[in-house]
């Protein structure tokens, strides 16, 4: 793995126990001595600390930087108030989803975390059209998640100010200036913070020094943010699926969409647009499949126990440990999305039945 990235907390990890593995380019802790399913529950009863540093920190700059960046995202930028936050994604000519990213106001600038596989990419995408694209390089990004977060956080962190989902702060501390949103990706309450890389293993160890606080692998973070229903891009989002495909079409605002105030100007625009007013062919859904194996991903659906073609095929799929079942996500036809749809998984050479479900498939606690 020696040409792999290392982020900042790379030692601290060693120091915890940590099993690395390689992701997204870089060396990651898949998981502790806690072990994933333990890891996970803990999240979802106390406090997980992540260490997302792996991802990009983008920050643009200039008095157009809102209208450029809808150039390319259908979502309302202009319209994002001060010390707030929004889910985007980059589309492309055919409507896909180049890749999914948070933006934040902060005043005189917009803060922008992307997908660490996508990160060069969208760098490029974005410095091929918008003046001012800034990368952050010397902060680690750390997601603090579950319901004792905000009393972990404030106690190393008293000016905290109270926030709720989507909120962005800057927020003084022992470790620095923090520069903190009330997000994450795994359903629970919670934050993501960036903090100067030479302060990061500090603040991490104050943070795990607090009884409520456990290190947390890409195993659980992966399982957490299936059960919330979340997409990942690569797996459940990619390049040729469309926003309305993916059931996303809530993270698409009024205003940029027909008849809205700046409808359309973004890359395929006309083609989500039709979606949006027509639907999709195909769309993802929830899936429970019964007993206790999970179907993973590339598991074809099919309508029947004996249809010959399929009609859609898994994305994500794995055991849900609060769930306490197995749990997937997958594309399957317009026509068979209904809620209570029996379909069927084949899983080494057997069909089994599989029942379309809501997502997701544990309530979030977001603050709201």
């Amino acid at each position: 793995m020696s040409d792999l990235h290392r982020t900042p907390l790379y030692d601290l990890h060693l120091e915890l126990g940590a099993k690395m593995v390689p992701f997204a380019g870089y060396e990651m802790p898949v998981q502790y001595p806690l072990g994933v399913m333990n890891e996970h529950l803990h999240c979802r009863a106390q406090a997980g600390l992540f260490d997302v540093s792996h991802m990009g920190q983008v920050i643009l700059r200039g008095a157009n930087a809102g209208a450029a960046l809808e150039g390319l995202i259908p979502q309302n930028v202009l319209g994002l108030k001060e010390g707030r936050q929004r889910y985007g994604f980059f589309t492309n000519d055919q409507g896909g989803i180049l890749d999914d990213l948070m933006f934040a106001n902060r005043g005189d600038h917009l803060f922008l975390v992307v997908n660490a596989a996508n990160k060069e990419a969208d760098l490029a995408h974005l410095r091929a059209h918008i003046d001012g694209v800034e990368e952050i390089t010397d902060r680690a990004l750390l997601a603090l998640q579950g319901p004792a977060a905000e009393a972990a956080l404030k106690a190393i962190a008293p000016a905290l100010p109270d926030m709720v989902f989507m909120d962005v702060a800057t927020v003084a501390s022992d470790f620095g200036e923090l520069w903190v949103s009330r997000s994450g990706y795994t359903g629970e309450d919670g934050f993501e913070i960036s903090v100067a890389a030479d302060q990061s293993v500090a603040f991490a160890k104050a943070l795990l020094a607090q009884e409520a606080v456990e290190a947390i692998g890409l195993g659980a973070r992966d399982s957490l943010r299936l059960e919330a229903g979340l997409c990942l891009h690569g797996n459940d989002i990619d390049p040729t699926t469309t926003p309305v495909e993916a059931a996303l079409v809530w993270g698409i605002q009024k205003t940029r969409r027909t008849g809205g105030e700046r409808a359309g100007g973004f890359p395929g625009a006309d083609i989500i647009l039709d979606q949006i007013a027509n639907g999709a062919s195909r769309t993802r859904v929830g899936l429970r499949p019964e007993g206790r194996a999970p179907m993973r991903a590339h598991t074809m659906i099919f309508a029947s126990e004996d249809a010959t073609d399929p009609i859609g095929e898994v994305t994500s799929g794995a055991f849900g440990p609060t769930l306490e079942a197995p749990m997937s996500m997958a594309y399957v036809d317009r026509d068979l999305a209904a809620t209570g749809t029996t379909l069927f998984g084949e899983v080494r050479g057997k069909r089994m039945p599989v029942q379309v479900v809501d997502l997701p498939f544990v309530p979030n606690t977001f603050k709201r």
